[in-house]
């Protein structure tokens, strides 16, 4: 099966099975989300979903954020993965928000990126996400699901080169849902040790599942053997 084909594939699916995707990170203005985006580094968004309320209620604004130093931020955070170095980029972000854009989120990639502790996945999510830009950012998930799915070659062997790929074939007004849709099916159902092949909806077209498994059945593809997110 050719890229293109399977590009079709993984679209018609999810556009007629999951047409609205969102994060599961919970927010309520772009401050909040780019403060849990950067905690969710290497860690579940689970978690930064129980500490995100008590975060802030003490650092409601970037102006109460700029204020902190990273001693007083830790305790809050103290349960996420890498919270001295969190600490820090948070205190740094809260700092540069309010004294380069006055308290705002920017909306490039290239600003977002001047923040402490945002890099490029960071920074896709952000503009994705609030501002609706066509950006893909690519985790984990989305490299794994990606290469697995046959969506990208084997040449894509950085995040970046992933992204490429990916938005070399997806419709720009499908690129930010495209991102939560790979997400939410590697965190589901392609998981990293052992993939839910049996009950994965992708498993014809699926590169992963043709190599380990061979072509799926018709009983393979019953409707009713697989799951949606």
């Amino acid at each position: 099966m050719r890229k293109p084909e399977r590009f079709r594939h993984f679209l018609n699916y999810f556009t007629t099975h999951f047409p609205e995707p969102k994060t599961e990170l919970h927010y309520g203005n772009p401050y909040e989300l780019i403060v849990a985006v950067v905690l969710s580094a290497q860690c579940t968004d689970k978690r930064v979903n129980q500490i995100m309320p008590a975060l802030l209620e003490q650092f409601p604004t970037p102006a109460h954020l700029a204020l902190a130093s990273a001693e007083e931020i830790f305790p809050f955070i103290r349960s996420v993965s890498y919270p001295n170095n969190k600490a820090k980029h948070l205190a740094g972000l809260g700092r540069l928000l309010v004294e380069e854009f006055n308290s705002e989120v920017p909306s490039t990639i290239e600003e977002l990126q001047r923040l402490p502790g945002v890099g490029r996945k960071t920074a896709n999510v952000i503009v994705s996400v609030i501002y609706n830009q066509p950006a893909m950012a690519v985790d984990t998930h989305v490299f794994r699901v990606s290469h697995r799915l046959g969506l990208v070659t084997q040449k894509a062997t950085t995040p970046l080169a992933v992204e490429k790929e990916l938005v070399r074939y997806i419709p720009e007004k499908l690129i930010p849902k495209a991102h939560h849709w790979l997400i939410l099916h590697g965190r589901y159902v392609c998981v990293a040790r052992t993939p839910k092949c049996g009950i994965c909806p992708l498993k014809d077209f699926c590169k992963y599942y043709a190599s380990h498994f061979g072509k799926p059945s018709a009983a393979d593809l019953d409707p009713a053997t697989t799951v949606e997110i």
